[in-house]
């Protein structure tokens, strides 16, 4: 097993932890990393775009004009795609963009990104996140501390957490249930905290 430092909010070394091989030491898929973050934008996406289809338009009840003998095209409708203000032809519906993927794919792309993060040294374990009180100047100060740009912070039952870290527009504070394949490579580094770490290599060893 691999081992990495304990730290505190300081950046001071207060002891090491055990990383379990089958979540930060597997081999790197990036093809299912890849699917993973389609799945994940796939399932955002609302899908509500639509226009309307000649039956949907309104008006054009009546034939604008007689069959025959006008020297004109015959015409059944004014809402014919053809003319102006008609229906749209082949334009969005709504639809829904999710697809399926298997518990197995999703496991193994959270386990290659985890796996990346540690081998890019982009991975800091905190003894924990000690917040007294609603403060952003604290966690800005903490990514100071430790020369993150961007930072994903992982810590359980922390509202002070993610109450000071939601005004910084590079830092996203998350409870282990929501470390996620997209998040973890939108944000440059990893930081969390020994309590939610040891959850999710339970979970993942699974």
């Amino acid at each position: 097993m691999a081992v990495v430092d304990l730290y505190n909010m300081k950046k001071e070394k207060v002891g090491e932890v055990e990383l379990a091989d089958a979540v930060f030491n597997a081999e790197v898929k990036s093809h299912l990393v890849s699917e993973m973050v389609l799945w994940q934008l796939a399932k955002r996406r609302s899908g509500t775009a639509a226009v309307k289809n000649r039956s949907k338009v309104r008006g054009g009840g009546s034939k604008p004009w007689r069959q025959k003998g006008t020297g004109r095209a015959r015409s059944g409708t004014s809402r014919s795609p053809i003319w102006r203000g008609g229906g749209i032809i082949f334009g969005p519906q709504p639809r829904d963009y999710s697809f399926k993927l298997t518990k197995k794919v999703k496991k193994q792309a959270l386990v290659s990104v985890l796996t990346q993060k540690f081998q890019e040294g982009k991975l800091y374990v905190l003894e924990n996140f000690d917040l007294e009180e609603i403060k952003t100047k604290q966690v800005a100060e903490l990514l100071n501390t430790f020369e993150c740009g961007s930072a994903m912070l992982v810590c359980d039952d922390n509202r002070n957490l993610q109450l000071s870290a939601r005004n910084l527009p590079k830092v996203m504070a998350v409870g282990s249930p929501g470390v996620n394949v997209y998040d973890l490579l939108k944000y440059e580094t990893l930081m969390i905290s020994a309590d939610a770490l040891a959850r999710i290599q339970g979970a993942l060893e699974q």
